[in-house]
């Protein structure tokens, strides 16, 4: 099998690494758990003893902390940090930016300028060459434009050409990605519309921030299995990183909790 071939090899190359990727997230729900964790470290251990390989210190790490337990839980970026892969790009949105969901939500603001709710080719590649740029990572356009196009067949899971918001979070530490406790909670259009007209008290066209507090109060009170409500404060924070000078208007609060616009 090719990713259990691509995992013998001493670098890869960044279309092998989506492969391993594409091939253990079985069920596309953008981390590795549970049997694919558990999968993936067995067939890795298996795969550098058939090379000849021994594990890096970074694999052995990896091994110990995962290899034993069932709960375990890794994103994109995890993976990249113990994979040798060639010009690791992958890692340069953690080092330069994405330390965090607060970082995160600033970056995707700064790019997605029209608040259309998701980042397309030209503008995900001004924001790889921008996170290189801030490396001190100088590259041809050609391999600019492949870097964005394997970024696309990574994230893009609808295959619509473009990053939404919960796509490019994937980006994220997954303990950071708070966006995915948010998963569960959706509302068709239909109820997101009557949440927002309910929580924009003063019918401003936007919700400010003792009107997100409301609102998230009441979220973690209905949803107690996803959200916490111990973690109002760092919820609050994040959103309000999307906002644009304390206003969050309706098409950016709908991007976390992931309503279908009428």
């Amino acid at each position: 099998m090719a990713a259990e071939t691509h995992l013998q090899g001493v670098e890869i190359s960044a279309a092998q690494f989506f492969e391993i990727w594409n091939h253990y997230d079985s069920d596309g729900n953008g981390y590795l758990d549970g049997k694919e964790l558990l999968n993936f470290i067995q067939e890795l251990q298996q795969a550098r003893k058939k090379a000849g390989l021994e594990l890096t210190p970074e694999m052995k790490a990896f091994v110990d902390q995962y290899g034993k337990s069932t709960d375990g839980k890794i994103g994109i970026v995890e993976l990249a940090q113990i994979l040798p892969t060639e010009e690791n790009f992958l890692l340069f949105f953690r080092c330069q930016q994405l330390k965090s969901s607060e970082d995160f939500m600033q970056t995707w603001r700064k790019y997605d300028t029209d608040h259309s709710g998701f980042i397309e080719t030209e503008e995900l590649k001004s924001f790889l060459k921008d996170l290189l740029q801030k490396a001190n990572k100088q590259i041809e356009d050609s391999k600019l434009t492949e870097y964005t196009e394997i970024m696309l067949k990574m994230f893009d899971s609808n295959n619509d050409g473009k990053l939404e918001l919960t796509e490019m979070a994937s980006l994220l530490p997954v303990q950071e990605n708070f966006l995915l406790q948010f998963k569960s909670v959706k509302m068709c259009g239909k109820e997101f519309n009557k949440a927002f007209k309910l929580y924009d008290q003063d019918g401003n066209g936007y919700i400010d921030e003792n009107e997100l507090d409301e609102l998230l109060k009441d979220l973690c009170e209905k949803n107690k299995k996803d959200l916490d409500i111990n973690n109002l404060a760092t919820y609050k924070k994040n959103i309000m990183a999307l906002s644009d000078g304390g206003k969050l208007y309706r098409t950016d609060l709908a991007l976390i909790l992931s309503a279908e616009q009428d």
